[in-house]
């Protein structure tokens, strides 16, 4: 369903630990929006959900709902730390469109 690179799994880790209160996992969702139709979104969330999709990257829980599933088959997550930029990248082969900023898309 999703990767995440060793870089992505680090960067999270390194959230959850400056975080305030205590977080089960990272999800990662889709909704409407952004300027291809679909967008991609990321928080560190305190409760797992009725339905989600429990994912394990050598102890970090993703946590992904039911209507993403399918949207984010296959789909890649990066973390980059660099000159030109620093953030999450999502690589999804299904997507027929995308922003340049890479962080709406449509299928």
């Amino acid at each position: 369903m999703i990767t995440l690179t060793d870089s992505a799994i680090s960067a999270v880790r390194r959230f959850m630990e400056t975080a305030d209160a205590s977080i089960e996992g990272l999800r990662i969702k889709v909704e409407g929006g952004g300027c291809s139709g679909m967008k991609y979104g990321m928080k560190l969330e305190r409760t797992i959900e009725q339905g989600d999709s429990i994912l394990d990257f050598s102890g970090l829980k993703v946590l992904v709902d039911a209507e993403s599933v399918p949207l984010l088959d296959g789909v890649t997550v990066d973390f980059t730390d660099g000159l030109e930029g620093t953030g999450f990248k999502f690589e999804n082969p299904n997507a027929t469109k995308s922003c340049g900023c890479g962080k709406s898309f449509s299928c």
